[in-house]
């Protein structure tokens, strides 16, 4: 019998709460500049701007399952695991934006 225990996920740093305090001091710059950017862009619409806006939200979204949820500390299996199925989400939504513009233009 082995003697050591099972390791389901790798370890975390030393010093996490100053890994939260970093990441929440990056998500609060994000956010000021999201805010920022929406005041100045407010009479502009535009599809550049909500590209913009998406992308700040998975930058947000990619430090907050990071390191508030623990997902940079597990296996590399298991965000694999989520993001390829959330590629192929996207991928579907943008294919049926395409489509319905398309059929919208016919008419």
């Amino acid at each position: 019998m082995h003697t050591e225990e099972h390791r389901e996920h790798t370890e975390g740093p030393k010093d996490m709460k100053k890994v939260i305090w970093k990441t929440f001091w990056i998500l609060f710059a994000l956010t000021i500049v999201d805010i920022a950017v929406y005041f100045k862009l407010m009479d502009y619409h535009s599809g550049y701007k909500n590209a913009l806006f998406i992308i700040l939200g998975v930058v947000k979204a990619y430090f907050i399952v990071g390191i508030f949820m623990h997902m940079k500390f597990e296996r590399k299996w298991l965000p694999y695991l989520i993001i390829v199925p959330m590629i192929f989400v996207m991928y579907l939504i943008t294919l049926m934006v395409i489509e319905g513009n398309y059929t919208s233009f016919l008419r």
